[in-house]
């Protein structure tokens, strides 16, 4: 079965590492991404750059921004072929972001 793991962090996060642990971070992030259970992966670029697409009354909206306006945004999504739950949230508990103060969020995939 294959699961999503959404990552939430606080804007910025990893910008008040020191340089050597930035780095480690990063390569804990490739290496799970190297993963042969990952299927993909993608890192959002900042939530400065997000818009959203609302309709009211019928007519598109569009609002700079993310859709909620919370103090943790969503910077990344990895999805992975797991046997179970327990698996994925194994995986999801490599996410060098949950040590960080963030958060991994683990969802079934609903299969095509």
């Amino acid at each position: 079965m294959q699961y999503a793991l959404m990552i939430y962090t606080e804007p910025g996060y990893h910008e008040a590492l020191p340089e050597a642990e930035r780095q480690a971070v990063r390569a804990e992030f490739l290496a799970l991404a190297d993963d042969a259970r990952c299927v993909a992966h993608v890192q959002l670029q900042p939530v400065e750059t997000a818009t959203s697409v609302r309709l009211a009354s019928g007519r598109m909206l569009m609002t700079d921004g993310p859709f909620a306006d919370t103090k943790e945004v969503l910077g990344g999504v990895y999805v992975v072929e797991a046997a179970n739950l327990d698996e994925a949230m194994e995986l999801a508990a490599r996410i060098p972001a949950i040590r960080l103060g963030g958060v991994v969020e683990v969802r079934p995939v609903v299969a095509p």
